[in-house]
Order: structure tokens, then C-alpha cells, then sequence
């Protein structure tokens, strides 16, 4: 069964130097010294004797919390120390992806008073006043997003699922969806999506479902279909969710990638490691580029049209290593309705991409056709 690799891996280039972690911090001390290291908003108000006695020269603390005498000395040895920023509803310098848990925090008082609808509102406040110290906190965030993304996907074979999020909990097309979602989770892929509602959440809870017997999405669907939208009421949506992840802890993860940006569309729950940006155009590149087993298609608008396009581009040159494929599902709606597919056969005449791209007329033959492109 595909499954993220663990949280706590590193990427080659940050696997010796950063430190994001009580036990690393302590790991990394044993040596008497820190130099070189980076650690990355770790509290360390509990460390102070060892940052007394231990070499930090060289050393930088991004967003870590310590007692004054231990900041004093650190500084004093020629450690770069930036502070953490207090009044955020986000930390700029985390270290690790967000989860449901956290995104949602405080969702029984309302969903206007989580960690992510504040974040929403914070960046809604600051995206107007042009505040140049909250762009570079937005910044920096999203520049932590990208190095924790990139590694916790070491080595995992990645499929991107992208379409609407107005598709309804409820329908046929958002059992399909789940139903794709598992199918890849159950073959080694890791799923990843926008991270948002429709058929982004529908993909994420398919592999959640993974590990669990086929009739367990089945009931997890019609507790969902309670509550079949976001609108009116994020809270009432969410809190089905967690209905589901409370019956059935444990569940198979996958990535979701949503934004601030579009923040009138919530996260959803289902995605077990999510990497959310305040720049839109960070976390669509990020999320096409880091599907390196290919891009599946669902119906959608003007945001799934961008996202072939953004997708088509390197693939028509070449420009990440070769095409990777792209499946599109419903060949009424990519024809007829939004003709997508026309333009995108006309990219990839006489060139490798030709033999990466597909259209098929239902979720269920997405699976083969993503096999026999990969050949």
C-alpha cells in the first residue's frame, strides 16, 4: 500500500545540519558542538545548560524559543538567531508540514477560530497594508512548506489527482473519485492534491481508506453525505470528517497542497500531511512538479484548465527530465464542455509527450492508463 515515508526524513542536502526536533537538538549537542547546524523552530526555554556550555559559532535558530542568557550567549558565540514572531497564527520557520489536527484546532467553537481561518484572515489584513515585514514572513513560511515537502516525499512515487472543488460529497463523482484515490494508494503511490474540498478531498479520503476493508469508504460516503459542502457552513463539512477519521483512526496518509490564497476553500481533513502555502503560484508548481509518477485530471473549471496547462508545459519541453503522464477523465467534459484536449493533442504531435497523455471516459480506467504510460 503506498504510504508517505516518515515525517522525520531528510533530503540528502539537509540530512547532517538541520535540526527540527527535541531529539535531534539533543542528539546533535552530544558532540559539544553546533556549528554549522540549523535548528528550526525547536523550543529550547528547557536547553539552557546546554546552550551554555555548548559551541553554537557558526550555528543559526530560526523561530526557536530560549531563556535570555542562553540567546545572549549564542549570539555571543556569532550564531545567527532569529526570534520567534509572536501574535502569528502560523509559525513562519516550522519544520514539518501542517496536519488535519492542527489546521483545525479549536473547530468546536467554530471553524472561524482554527489556526487556518485565522491564518486566512491574518494574510487577508496584510496582503493589503503592503507591510514589507509580513511579505517576508509569508515568504519564509512558504520557503519552510517547500524544504518540508520536499522531504518527506524522498523517494516516494507520487501521483498528482487534480479537479473541482465544487464537486458535491453525495454523488457518483465523488465515490469515483475516492474510489481512484484508494486504488493508487493500494498500488505504492503517495496521492497528492490541492488539499482542498471536492474532488481533492474525495482523492484524500480514498486513501485514507486504503488499509481499511472496501466497505469501509462506503459507510465513511454517507456519513459525508450529511454534509455534502463547504457551504454554508465549513464547520459542519469538518466536522464530518473528523466523524469519519474518528471511527476509523489510523487511516492510509497522502499529501494535500491548498492555499491561503483561494481561502474561501478550506482544507480538508482527510490529507495526513498537508503543505499549505500563502503564494498560489508556489503550490501549483510545487504540486505538479513533485507528481513525478503523473497527473490525473478530474472535471473541473478554470483552476483544473491551469493546472494541465502548468503541467503540459514541461512536459511539451522536456524541461523536468522527460514527460511524465497525464490522464484526463470524462471525455465529454474535456472535449466538449471545456476542450482541453484538442489543444493539449496538438502540443504533443511528433513529440515524446505524445505517448504520456490520455483521455478516458471514467475515474475507473485512470489507473490502467497512468500503468501503461509508466511502462
Amino acid at each position: 500500500m503506498g504510504a508517505v515515508p516518515d515525517e522525520e526524513a531528510k533530503s540528502p542536502a539537509g540530512s547532517d545540519t538541520e535540526i527540527e526536533s527535541l531529539a535531534e537538538f539533543d542528539a546533535a549537542a552530544t558532540h559539544a558542538t553546533l556549528a554549522g547546524f540549523r535548528v528550526q523552530s525547536v523550543d529550547l526555554t528547557t536547553r539552557t545548560p546546554v546552550l551554555l556550555r555548548t559551541d553554537t559559532a557558526g550555528a543559526v535558530f530560526l523561530g526557536c524559543a530560549m531563556e535570555p542568557d542562553a540567546a545572549a550567549k549564542v549570539r555571543a558565540d556569532g550564531a545567527l538567531v532569529f526570534p520567534p514572531v509572536p501574535h502569528l497564527p502560523f509559525d513562519p520557520y516550522r519544520g514539518t508540514l501542517y496536519s488535519p489536527a492542527e489546521l483545525f484546532e479549536g473547530l468546536a467553537a467554530g471553524y472561524e477560530r482554527t489556526p487556518d481561518a485565522l491564518s486566512y484572515a491574518w494574510f487577508q489584513r496584510t496582503k493589503a497594508d503592503g507591510d514589507i515585514f509580513s511579505s517576508m514572513l509569508r515568504s519564509i513560511h512558504d520557503d519552510a512548506i517547500s524544504d518540508a515537502l520536499d522531504e518527506l516525499l524522498v523517494g516516494a512515487r507520487v501521483v498528482g489527482v487534480m479537479g473541482g472543488h465544487a464537486m458535491g460529497r453525495g454523488t457518483a463523482e465523488y465515490e469515483g473519485a475516492a474510489v481512484l484515490g484508494r486504488t493508487l494508494a493500494r498500488a505504492g503511490f503517495t496521492v497528492a492534491t490541492g488539499g482542498g474540498p471536492g474532488a481533492m478531498e474525495a482523492a484524500n479520503l480514498g486513501a485514507y481508506a486504503a488499509p481499511f476493508d472496501d466497505a469501509m469508504l462506503g459507510s465513511a460516503l454517507e456519513i459525508l453525505a450529511e454534509e455534502p459542502s463547504f457551504r454554508p457552513s465549513v464547520s459542519a463539512w469538518a466536522r464530518a470528517a473528523f466523524e469519519v477519521r474518528t471511527k476509523w483512526p489510523r487511516g492510509g496518509t497522502s499529501v494535500g497542497i491548498p492555499t491561503w490564497f483561494y481561502g474561501h476553500e478550506p482544507p480538508n481533513a482527510f490529507a495526513g500531511s498537508i503543505a499549505k502555502y500563502f503564494a498560489n503560484a508556489t503550490r501549483e508548481d510545487g504540486l505538479l512538479a513533485r507528481s513525478n509518477a503523473g497527473v490525473v485530471f478530474l472535471p473541473g473549471a478554470a483552476g483544473t484548465v491551469q493546472e494541465i496547462f502548468d503541467n503540459a508545459t514541461p512536459n511539451y519541453y522536456e524541461s523536468r527530465g522527460g514527460p511524465t503522464p497525464m490522464v484526463l477523465v470524462d471525455r465529454a467534459h474535456w472535449t466538449e464542455r471545456l476542450p482541453t484536449w484538442p489543444l493539449l493533442e496538438a502540443l504533443a504531435e511528433d513529440r515524446p509527450m505524445a505517448g504520456r497523455i490520455a483521455l478516458v471516459d471514467s475515474v475507473s480506467e485512470a489507473p490502467g492508463a497512468l500503468a501503461r504510460m509508466s511502462r
